[in-house]
């Protein structure tokens, strides 16, 4: 079983990367999907879990606690029970055995007993205000420069916090990743290419030193 984790900066273009990364070696593909088998199991909003596992609650949460859900305070919030049936999720689909593409969620971390081929994904601030613009919808649609950037920095920032609480590391360290892949300038059609190809060699080394 061979796994592909992305981890990416907001607006790089991690997320297309990966789904045409899994679409290349003819890998399963999970992001989203994750967050509607958790809403499907406990009857909940799709946006609703989305928006627990990504929101601000987690700043309230004293670094403190790291590694450790196990503090009776900390039990009883319901964003972090959907960051453990999140993991339980991740978990089961590993255990598939099937090879599979996975964005974002910390499975670098989650999943480090698989021995994942881990990407990190980034690329420069005006390439990812262009992309943020380009898939704008709604209140975003009326958005600056500056409101992007500051957006772009909010869920980055959601992301490095998020790390430091439930795993060892630190979010975006390159000595967490086996490659990082800078996606300025960049097709990502062609870019997908070229890191399939790392990702299938890096797993066949694997399995001739297993």
């Amino acid at each position: 079983m061979n796994i592909i984790t992305i981890s990416r900066e907001f607006g790089s273009g991690g997320r297309e990367l990966g789904r045409q990364i899994a679409e290349i070696l003819d890998y399963d593909y999970y992001d989203r999907e994750i967050i509607a088998t958790i809403a499907e199991r406990h009857d909940l909003d799709e946006n609703y879990v989305e928006h627990a596992l990504t929101n601000h609650i987690w700043h309230t949460i004293p670094l403190t606690y790291a590694h450790s859900f196990a503090t009776p305070i900390i039990m009883q919030t319901p964003h972090v029970e959907l960051l453990q049936e999140q993991r339980k999720v991740i978990e089961e689909i590993a255990k598939s055995s099937k090879n599979f593409v996975i964005v974002g969620r910390n499975a670098d971390v989650l999943l480090r007993k698989f021995n994942p081929f881990n990407i990190f994904v980034c690329a420069d601030m005006p390439s990812k205000i262009a992309r943020c613009k380009a898939r704008a919808e709604g209140v975003e649609l009326n958005f600056t420069d500056k409101d992007f950037m500051q957006k772009i920095k909010n869920v980055d920032k959601n992301r490095e916090r998020t790390r430091a609480i439930i795993a060892d590391g630190t979010w975006g360290n390159r000595h967490s990743y086996h490659l990082i892949v800078n996606t300025t300038d960049w097709d990502l059609n062609q870019l997908a290419i070229s890191v399939s190809d790392m990702a299938k060699r890096w797993s066949e080394n694997k399995g001739e030193n297993s």
